[in-house]
């Protein structure tokens, strides 16, 4: 993701481009292209004015911006920090206010993404930025070069909180389907009439109609109809719904259908079906129906 996302800051109004990642094959394919290359995110902290971080998840960001070698020790006054992980609204308000206690006028918002890797390579991400009107109007250039969808969600933490309820509502409606689909096709429907009826009736969503997980109920090209390889992976849906779960306990709220489709991604995911695409759920449940 990231590597993708940052071919389209190469000379950015006229300015260099410094990158560092663990994969050294990523600083040399983006070395290649014109961008400087860092042998530490500290060294990418002292020659820049702007960071913009990608990264797997919370305790990662964490140990990229405070350990050895870490941005923290590099990072000049007023500088700007963009994080596009998706690490939930608990994480991004922890390292704000790591940022915060530095004293040094710097400026942070969380812009998570929607789009993926298809997305981050094309530059038609979504980003769901949360932070100060200010600091939102700095980032955006940076965002539009990446992304066709820039959207200023609310204060710190908002763009993580945005996302994470997506993904939440996401795999729910996407169980939901699956288990429709599968229940239709068993009483004896066929998969394409059932998914027109759905897709033109009340149960419409976009788990049915765009992205159906039966294969080929819809002529779309997405993963059902490629044996579930590719899209969104199951693991990164179970640390998506492992995120809105740990929001839902910060906000009070009891989040019922997150819960048991957390279970469900976790089982899949434990099954050996964590690289399918999250709509191989309707696969995992055939087979454990063909297990009974």
């Amino acid at each position: 993701m990231g590597a993708n996302m940052a071919a389209h800051l190469l000379k950015f109004n006229g300015r260099d481009l410094v990158v560092y990642d663990m994969n050294t094959k990523s600083i040399t394919d983006l070395v290649a292209k014109g961008a400087v290359g860092a042998t530490s995110p500290k060294e990418v902290a002292e020659q820049c004015s702007t960071i913009i971080t990608m990264l797997p998840s919370g305790p990662v960001l964490d140990k990229v911006y405070t350990s050895t070698g870490g941005v923290f020790e590099g990072i000049q006054s007023n500088t700007l920090l963009i994080d596009a992980s998706t690490i939930g609204p608990v994480s991004a308000k922890d390292i704000s206010a790591k940022i915060d206690s530095l004293g040094k006028s710097l400026a942070f918002c969380d812009a998570p993404v929607s789009g993926g890797v298809p997305g981050a390579a094309a530059g038609t991400l979504t980003f769901m930025v949360g932070g100060s009107e200010a600091t939102f109007n700095d980032a955006k250039p940076y965002l539009a070069k990446m992304g066709k969808n820039v959207v200023h969600c609310g204060p710190v933490c908002a763009g993580q909180t945005v996302k994470v309820c997506n993904n939440l509502l996401l795999a729910a409606s996407m169980i939901a389907v699956s288990e429709a689909m599968l229940m239709g096709t068993k009483l004896g429907c066929d998969p394409k009439t059932l998914a027109s009826v759905l897709n033109t009736s009340t149960g419409r969503c976009w788990s049915s109609d765009s992205y159906n997980p039966y294969p080929h109920a819809i002529p779309n090209d997405i993963p059902s109809a490629k044996g579930y390889a590719g899209g969104f992976a199951c693991d990164l849906m179970k640390k998506d719904l492992g995120l809105a779960c740990e929001a839902g306990k910060a906000s009070g709220v009891e989040l019922t259908a997150g819960t048991m489709a957390l279970e469900l991604y976790s089982k899949m995911s434990s099954a050996g079906m964590g690289n399918l695409d999250f709509a191989g759920a309707l696969k995992f449940i055939e087979e454990k129906l063909s297990q009974k």
